[in-house]
């Protein structure tokens, strides 16, 4: 294969989202009131910015005011101000509607905007563009590379045109490397380099089991009579039992256009649950369906989060870069929101490496600057008074454990002298298959619920069918061996894109098949896989989703 060639840069920034682009920006604000050149490159794995970017969304805008204090002057695509908030508890054929009065603070969202942060992003890009930022779309980072010390000094883009074994096609175009002084990884929840990071340096060492959630999302046309601009309700309840967490979201925002989602907490216990058809079945409810009524559906995602809070955040700083945004798993769950402290970690660790860039500047490999700016800053605070809720509703179930995190919130302000703690991480909280009810999902109608094929239809995905597989099993033999024996291979109901099958062949013998180029990245699998058999690698560059106004 030809030599790899290579690219100089000051900084160089994984992931254009909303703490990737907002680190861009804040270096390039910061070298030019120091009137110092720091060169900046963003790579962003996605066929365009945004195209992988799926968030309810809500955007609490403290951090864009910091960043941006004129964006408003700038044309951000902020449109719909929330004008009303509702919570409800749900029964399967009821629902109770929660005086916000009673609600924690972190639940009110006046002053809050209903946005597509695929599109928010995208605006991003221009005004980091327009201060000089280079960033490179359609080039997936796939090997982080090392320095004789064992410092991050950069990262290598994947081959493009390697066929299903790795060999080079005709079309074959080696990866380039970009070589940096630092590296900021901000891939979001997951990220796969990430991953490498925590495991080399121990960066878990010491915290808590980050867990997760798999949200899906659908943007839905509506009739004029059912759309109310700014309405935000959420509930928490039925479909899911008392012991598994799980909510959902609708948000309706202009052009009669309505946000409806749900989450469901990837530390649930019987394999046999479906969180995408548990989305389908919410959407069936007395009090959500009518919301729907000769609509329209136009897209679809899902993607996993972070939900453990600040005692799952890794450490943040290694030598020659650091994790950023929800790569290090900035999520506040009392606020369902995680963009605003994506931002503001981007702009902190921008900050530090600003710091040690100036001419006078210590040498030094690790941006120790950085985890005490955080220590200092309002997502600290956040994250510090929101630290008990998941872990409550894990070890109480909703009812007793939603309670306690209410009392928390609303009375004593999240500042009880204790902390709670996460005990396991998802993939081990599967109980064996035969010792739980199995669930009886209801056929889709094709007008409110769907299957899986159509839904992934919707997200325009796409991949080179013949390129190697970018979901690796460290052993072939575990999925039916171990996993389909067991838990009846919750990977066919776990993900959301019906990546995974079991397909029995004439002799009866049974297979996993990986349809690969059904991939949404949303890392589900690599998170819940009950063996951590299933390791998710980034696919050529521009492949995946490409999400619309999503």
């Amino acid at each position: 294969m030809s030599e790899r060639e290579a690219m100089e840069f000051d900084v160089v920034i994984v992931g254009a989202g909303p703490a990737g682009l907002s680190a861009a920006i804040r270096l390039r604000q910061l070298a030019a009131q120091a009137q110092q050149d720091i060169r900046v490159c963003v790579l962003e794995k996605g066929s365009e910015v945004g195209a992988h970017i799926l968030s309810g969304a809500i955007l609490e805008t403290r951090a864009l005011n910091e960043l941006l204090p004129d964006w408003q002057e700038r044309g951000a695509p902020l449109h719909t101000p929330v004008t009303k908030d509702q919570f409800m508890l749900l029964t399967e054929k009821r629902a109770l509607t929660v005086p916000n009065a009673l609600l924690p603070k972190q639940l009110h969202n006046a002053g809050n905007y209903i946005v597509s942060m695929g599109n928010v992003c995208r605006w991003l890009a221009e005004q980091a563009e327009a201060l000089g930022v280079e960033i490179y779309p359609g080039f997936a980072a796939a090997e982080v590379l090392f320095d004789q010390n064992g410092a991050v000094y950069g990262v290598a883009t994947g081959d493009m045109g390697l066929d299903r074994e790795g060999q080079p096609k005709p079309n074959h175009e080696p990866g380039m490397e970009l070589h940096a002084r630092y590296t900021l990884f901000a891939e979001g929840c997951r990220g796969h380099l990430s991953k490498q990071l925590e495991a080399k340096f121990g960066l878990r060492d010491g915290v808590d089991p980050q867990t997760y959630g798999i949200g899906f999302k659908e943007l839905w046309e509506v009739a004029p009579e059912n759309h109310q601009p700014g309405l935000v309700v959420h509930t928490a309840g039925w479909p899911m039992d008392t012991t598994t967490w799980g909510g959902s979201f609708m948000y309706h925002l202009e052009n009669n256009q309505v946000y409806v989602g749900y989450v469901v907490g990837l530390d649930y216990q019987n394999p046999h649950l479906d969180p995408f058809n548990e989305f389908q079945r919410f959407k069936t409810h007395p009090r959500v369906r009518n919301t729907f009524a000769g609509a329209k559906r136009v897209a679809y995602g899902a993607r996993a989060l972070n939900e453990g809070g600040l005692q799952s955040i890794p450490k943040l700083a290694f030598p020659g870069g650091a994790l950023i945004g929800c790569a290090a798993g900035f999520l506040n769950v009392a606020k369902i929101k995680g963009n605003h402290t994506a931002m503001k970690t981007g702009m902190l660790a921008a900050e530090a490496v600003a710091e040690a860039l100036q001419p006078d500047a210590a040498a030094t490999p690790t941006l120790s600057a950085y985890p005490q700016r955080f220590k200092a800053s309002w997502v600290y605070q956040e994250l510090h008074a929101a630290r008990n809720l998941r872990p409550a509703t894990a070890r109480w179930g909703m009812v007793l454990g939603g309670l306690y995190a209410g009392i928390d919130l609303k009375l004593f302000h999240g500042k009880l002298p204790w902390t709670l703690h996460h005990q396991h991480p998802d993939h081990e909280r599967l109980k064996p298959a035969a010792e739980m009810p199995k669930i009886d999902y209801p056929k889709p109608d094709g007008v409110l619920t769907f299957d899986r094929n159509s839904s992934v239809f919707l997200t325009n995905t796409n991949h080179e069918e013949d390129q190697p597989c970018h979901l690796t099993l460290a052993d072939a033999s575990i999925p039916i061996r171990h996993n389909l024996a067991l838990y009846d291979e919750p990977a066919q109901r776990y993900c959301p894109a019906g990546v995974y099958e079991i397909v029995t062949s004439e002799s009866g013998d049974a297979q996993l098949q990986i349809n690969a180029q059904n991939c949404i990245h949303c890392k589900t699998c690599d998170i819940k896989d009950p063996t951590q058999n299933i390791t998710w690698v980034a696919p050529e560059g521009g492949g995946g989703p490409s999400y619309p106004n999503m």
